[in-house]
């Protein structure tokens, strides 16, 4: 295993953990509890938590707690929203250190993809990623799938979401082309972890969709750093504004997680629902992307 494929196993192992701990800085930062009562509250040591913490993040607990005291001075803030929605909303700045990022508008023939793949040769594999286990379905133009397993991640109040086990995300991604030609490849899998997670060089997205959804996608790899959308100004931008339950459909469709980043949109209230691969790692999603602008 290289150097760069264990660190994102261990960011993957300590992904729930630290969305729990995400929460609860953001929860108590206005105590300024110090390092010792924050590693108490995930039952670590603290040089364990500040470990962890800073490894996941790219940034430590502290510069977190400044991170979140400095933005009470956002828009956000003055509208009314809490420190913690701010952070969580806003969506600050992509950690992506991807060179080149771009749409193939076909993954599939529009005659494979009606035949539900039949013919086509695709790969699928799990990895570990920054939020939990990766599973990757690959096409030969590119990247095409990209979900997200769990056993189960815990929120504040103390709520066990269940989440999709790795069977359930395998049969999701595989189910969409029943037909195809599906080969099991872990190692591939891992190599695409480290392109996308691990400054491991290009990628390339092939994906097949319908026009319109094509356009939402595209607008969605539109929405500027530090910045979240509602599916009515995503619907705006991909030429018909009038359509943002249809936006939000096609959203709720894409099929390439975190790179297409379907979860900085938001529905008009704002609120953080409705994320296919659960509101626990849509929050933590937007969360590192705080950190990793702070």
């Amino acid at each position: 295993m290289t150097t760069q494929h264990a660190l994102l196993d261990e960011r993957a192992i300590a992904y729930e953990r630290m969305a729990d701990a995400l929460i609860h800085l953001g929860d108590t930062w206005r105590e300024w509890p110090d390092l010792r009562t924050c590693a108490n509250a995930m039952g670590l040591s603290p040089s364990h938590f500040q470990r962890e913490f800073t490894r996941w993040a790219g940034i430590s607990p502290r510069q977190f707690q400044a991170a979140l005291a400095h933005g009470e001075a956002g828009d956000l803030l003055r509208q009314g929203a809490s420190v913690l929605d701010a952070t969580y909303e806003a969506g600050l700045s992509s950690p992506s250190r991807l060179h080149d990022l771009f749409i193939a508008h076909e993954a599939l023939s529009p005659g494979e993809a009606k035949a539900g793949g039949e013919k086509a040769r695709l790969t699928i594999g799990k990895a570990p990623t920054p939020f939990g286990t990766g599973v990757f379905l690959i096409s030969p133009r590119g990247l095409c799938g990209l979900g997200f397993a769990d056993e189960g991640v815990s929120d504040k109040t103390g709520f066990i979401h269940p989440g999709y086990t790795e069977d359930k995300v395998f049969t999701d991604l595989a189910g969409r082309y029943p037909k195809a030609d599906m080969t099991r490849d872990d190692a591939e899998a891992g190599r695409w972890a480290n392109r996308i997670f691990g400054d491991g060089g290009e990628v390339g997205l092939a994906i097949y969709g319908t026009p319109f959804r094509r356009q939402v996608w595209r607008a969605l790899l539109e929405i500027p750093e530090g910045t979240t959308w509602t599916y009515g100004e995503v619907a705006a931008k991909a030429g018909n504004k009038k359509a943002a339950r249809a936006a939000g459909t096609a959203i709720g469709a894409n099929t390439i997680a975190w790179l297409i980043p379907c979860h900085r949109a938001l529905a008009s209230d704002g609120r953080l629902h409705n994320y296919h691969w659960g509101t626990a790692r849509k929050r933590a999603m937007l969360a590192y992307e705080a950190v990793r602008a702070a």
